[in-house]
């Protein structure tokens, strides 16, 4: 049962596998308000922050927490019953859900974290992952976007989608394993001001600001701009660029009849050339031909944190 007062819009799009739910939902408000929201189902909740914030009160946990975009944490809970009061007009989330005897097969194989919420699970206690929700990384986030914009039908569609939601609960137990301490990044203000920089380098992918001018727009100085940002978001922003528009070619290539020069320029390269180059590092194998090639051969090279800007 949802209660909703200020709710302009919702757009939303969910897969059914057997033993998982996957949402993703855009809500637009017309005004900042509190809705709720109550149901009695027993679930283990994969929760990713893509856009907007919001303070979310869960009564399960005997929580509250006030969230942004680019977040993410696991919670389980016998029931529900949340409370959101929206701080923007737009808020983006993206969900998987499994059930308990799935995600305790699959977590008690796993490290620590897992370990430990598993058993909570098993003894029905209302819980989360951790207190501390994290930062979306670029693994995270790519992943959430090859299920979004999955292109598989039928069988393969429904194992792709499992694999892919395996790998989001494996990405997140790595993240919340990490045990070196993110120091330089204290501030929510600047945390606040990366994510701010992150959104405008996506909504610019073909024509990016340089680092100097993305500096300014965020109002932080270049030096934290690009600490901050391979902290948070585990890539550099030249990484982030490179990797956005390797993926964003991908999907035109896969998903539309563009040639490879066309998709080439639209992304934002001046040299069909280049592109060509690097889309070859990237995958394996040259634009061209990716048409006539099974996608799960196709190598994806996540691993730009060592580019530099």
């Amino acid at each position: 049962m949802n209660q909703s007062n200020n709710i302009e819009k919702i757009t939303s799009k969910s897969w059914e596998l057997d033993k998982i739910h996957i949402s993703h939902n855009i809500i637009d408000y017309d005004s900042c308000g509190i809705n709720q929201s109550k149901n009695d189902k027993e679930y283990v909740k994969l929760h990713f922050g893509l856009q907007g914030s919001y303070d979310f009160k869960f009564a399960q946990l005997n929580s509250s927490f006030q969230l942004s975009g680019h977040h993410n944490n696991i919670m389980y809970s016998d029931g529900l019953h949340i409370e959101v009061e929206n701080k923007t007009k737009r808020i983006e989330t993206f969900g998987i859900n499994f059930t308990t005897e799935l995600f305790v097969e699959i977590a008690q194989n796993g490290n620590e974290p897992l370990k430990k919420l598993a058993e909570k699970v098993m003894n029905r206690e209302n819980s989360i992952l951790s207190s501390e929700w994290k930062t979306n990384n670029f693994k995270i986030q790519s992943v959430i976007n090859e299920i979004i914009h999955c292109q598989y039908s039928n069988e393969l569609k429904d194992l792709f989608l499992l694999s892919k939601s395996i790998e989001l609960l494996v990405l997140q137990a790595e993240l919340y394993n990490e045990h070196s301490t993110q120091n330089y990044i204290k501030s929510q203000k600047d945390r606040t001001k990366l994510i701010e920089a992150k959104e405008l380098l996506a909504n610019r992918i073909e024509n990016p600001p340089t680092l100097s001018e993305l500096s300014k727009l965020i109002a932080m100085n270049e030096y934290k701009l690009k600490r901050g940002f391979k902290e948070l978001f585990g890539t550099t922003v030249f990484g982030y660029i490179h990797q956005v528009r390797m993926d964003l070619a991908k999907r035109l290539l896969l998903g539309t009849s563009k040639t490879a020069k066309e998709i080439a320029y639209e992304i934002g390269y001046s040299s069909p050339q280049y592109f060509s180059k690097a889309f070859k590092e990237q995958f394996g194998i040259p634009p061209n031909s990716i048409r006539n090639v099974p996608d799960s051969t196709i190598k994806n090279n996540h691993n730009t944190s060592n580019l530099n800007l």
